[in-house]
């Protein structure tokens, strides 16, 4: 902890928070708009960077079908409440408000037609509306209650975050406190470590007597390292729709083959609701009975082979390059073999195998890839309808730090929206 005797002349603000992120930045202008005199605070050397990179750049900022059902924790009931105060409709009332041009993709992802940057202009436009303060580059070196005064709770120190370049000197190094009512912690989670991402939202939580529940990277790829590895390896760039699914949970949506795993929609979706050691299955040819086609085309066309049947004449043919490595990895032995002269039962093992195809991953792609942290701030200790503290009067926490994790498709960004705006209104 660094020394904070002689930190300068304090500072008083009705709401600080810790985050220049989207939930941070949401409840910064809802606080503003109710005249609180609002300080947001980040380390890092701009706000919202993780806007700015999401959606490919164009920032899935909502989904026109949110439901609760959509998000993941230790308690499902948590993010009701938020969610029902602010939905989606009024975030993207806003964003027609500011002309933001955007369109809906599959499964009522919503995108901005442009850049995720008017998304981020936008927040920072109504930041300044309404007199929010943002200081970057500024790390917390240290964080207390005080006890005589209500209107100064809480006690920040900060000091100005050196860069690589610079140089420790006696202006860089000296600190600021800061003093507020409310304390809002907006940190986010520890994905994507190259924006910025840190823990210090779990020591914040953790100082005030909150529990916190594991962490772990999702919305991430999966990892191979046995000779399936190798073989998914090979297939770097090959895409096509699956339905990938665990004993908890199945989704319909494309897979990606890449040089380190299992990517694409499907396998970000699972990584949810996925721990480490446990198995999953995809289903490759997920509109048809592989079985029943291969039993079939025996009695019909008894001559033709397995990768004929296959390549040809279902509703969506395997890609002719999974094809063959799948033939070299599951039925070699046979593959010049007409379907005549195979038992049926080795048909139905193949098929089932084609429609069920069983991987154990060997770990995901880790927080350097995810696109969320699952985990965090537990729940049943931080208020559904304001977002503060149970434990801490004027203590808030939103948006990921909260054990509350959505689905890949803008809920994530709504979640940060509807948490930012019922905190906003109170603190």
């Amino acid at each position: 902890m660094t020394n904070h005797r002689n930190a300068q002349p304090s500072t008083h603000y009705d709401v600080i928070i810790v985050g220049a992120g989207a939930s941070g930045l949401y409840c910064a202008l809802t606080a503003g708009r109710r005249g609180r005199r609002v300080l947001v605070i980040d380390h890092a050397n701009k706000a919202g960077k993780k806007i700015l990179m999401s959606g490919g750049g164009r920032c899935n900022f909502t989904n026109y079908f949110v439901e609760p059902e959509h998000f993941i924790g230790a308690n499902p009931h948590f993010c009701k409440s938020a969610l029902s105060r602010y939905p989606s409709w009024e975030f993207i009332g806003m964003v027609e408000a500011h002309q933001i041009p955007y369109h809906e993709r599959e499964h009522g992802q919503l995108f901005c037609d442009d850049s995720a940057q008017d998304i981020l202009t936008m927040l920072l436009d109504e930041c300044t509306a309404v007199g929010v303060q943002i200081k970057l580059n500024t790390q917390i070196n240290h964080v207390q209650t005080t006890d005589h005064d209500k209107a100064k709770r809480f006690e920040l120190i900060t000091s100005k975050k050196l860069g690589k370049k610079d140089v420790a000197s006696e202006s860089q190094s000296s600190q600021t406190r800061y003093r507020c009512e409310s304390l809002v912690v907006a940190t986010g989670g520890l994905s994507i470590p190259t924006m910025g991402a840190s823990g210090i939202g779990y020591e914040l939580a953790q100082q005030f007597g909150h529990t916190l529940i594991a962490t772990d990277a999702s919305l991430v790829p999966f990892t191979f390292t046995d000779k399936t590895g190798e073989l998914i390896r090979s297939l770097a760039g090959i895409s096509l729709p699956v339905i990938a699914s665990n004993e908890r949970i199945s989704f319909k949506l494309p897979v990606l083959f890449t040089h380190r795993g299992l990517s694409g929609p499907a396998m970000l979706q699972l990584s949810n609701y996925w721990h480490s050691g446990e198995t999953i299955s995809i289903n490759l040819l997920p509109d048809v009975d592989v079985t029943d086609i291969l039993l079939t085309r025996k009695k019909s066309h008894p001559r033709q082979l397995i990768r004929t049947v296959l390549a040809e004449n279902t509703d969506n043919a395997l890609p002719k390059k999974l094809l063959a490595a799948l033939q070299t990895q599951l039925w070699d032995d046979i593959k010049d073999t007409e379907l005549a002269n195979i038992k049926d039962e080795r048909l139905s093992e193949l098929g089932a195998t084609l429609n069920g195809w069983q991987l154990k991953p060997s770990g995901t792609e880790g927080y350097r890839t995810a696109e969320v942290t699952r985990g965090g701030v537990k729940t049943d200790e931080v208020s559904s309808k304001t977002m503060q503290s149970n434990l801490q009067e004027g203590l808030y926490f939103i948006g990921e730090v909260l054990d509350v994790t959505g689905w890949l498709g803008g809920y994530n960004f709504q979640w940060a929206w509807a948490s930012g705006f019922v905190s906003g209104e109170v603190v």
